[in-house]
């Protein structure tokens, strides 16, 4: 009882204070005015972000592209004078929604290649992908060993199986789930220190095995960032970078799963990046 008095307090705590920082939105950056006839200039309205009505206080976490288009402009506008409070809100944001395991990092992923660009955007999404898990394997061995056992009981027991079987190549066998994952992401993160995953094994394999995931999410908000309409987004440049990220990829799977073959031990085989596992009888 007082694991779960404590996880909602550490909950309660991150939510107010995500919250609080999505409140104080900056003043919007002011625009150059346009030359106007000095009997006009008294007339001309106050520069506004994007799309705004007012509420420029209003933020929230996007749910669809267009909600993430719209924050991402929303956002880039501010980034101009405020981006200080842009990086910090971002990052506090991802690290939410990391820590406790809830679903949309994607996007989160794509809006920091659309307003931080393909490199600041990349290392990013990386180090608040692994320090996000990371808080929520720490937050998992602190308050959620036992109710994650009872709730999964079968997928932790088969986990600490393959655990022990690979114990001689674990970092690998860490890459090989990230890659080719036959749990997701977040059960990972929470299991990891009940199947006694070392924490420093986990950091580096979350940092290096997602680095591909990162990238194609990162790569796609830059082209969302810059694309206005289906022809830009269907040009030949476009395809042929879309194909360059594509290879880039599904290099380091490749590699990764040729290792696996020869040293992992697995139980069934890995079909379109899924493990099948056997039935024990």
């Amino acid at each position: 009882m007082r694991s779960v008095v404590g996880l909602i307090a550490v909950v309660a705590a991150a939510s107010l204070y995500v919250y609080s920082l999505s409140l104080y939105l900056p003043p919007a950056p002011r625009r150059p005015r346009p030359p106007a006839d000095a009997e006009h200039a008294d007339t001309a309205e106050p520069p506004q972000p994007p799309d705004s009505t007012g509420e420029t206080s209003r933020l929230k976490f996007p749910s669809d592209l267009e909600e993430l288009r719209e924050l991402a402009e929303l956002l880039q506008f501010y980034k101009t004078e405020h981006t200080g409070y842009v990086l910090l809100l971002f990052c506090s944001a991802y690290l939410y929604k990391q820590s406790f395991a809830i679903p949309g990092s994607s996007f989160l992923n794509i809006l920091a290649g659309a307003i931080f660009g393909p490199y600041q955007g990349l290392l990013l999404a990386c180090v608040l992908t692994t320090v996000g898990s990371t808080m929520c394997y720490i937050l998992s061995q602190v308050f959620g060993k036992r109710y994650i056992v009872n709730l999964f009981p079968h997928k932790v027991s088969m986990l600490q199986r393959k655990v022990e079987e690979n114990q001689d190549c674990l970092f690998f066998f860490l890459l090989f789930l990230r890659f080719f994952p036959m749990t997701p992401n977040w059960f990972l993160n929470m299991s990891a220190p009940i199947v006694n995953i070392p924490i420093t094994y986990f950091f580096c394999s979350v940092f290096i095995g997602l680095l591909p995931y990162n990238f194609i999410c990162v790569q796609t908000g830059v082209m969302l960032s810059e694309v206005s309409s289906l022809d830009d987004l269907f040009s030949w440049e476009r395809l042929l970078q879309l194909l360059a990220i594509a290879c880039v990829a599904l290099l380091p799977g490749a590699l990764i799963r040729r290792f696996s073959r020869r040293r992992l031990k697995l139980d069934g085989q890995s079909q379109n990046g899924l493990i099948t596992d056997k039935k024990v009888q």
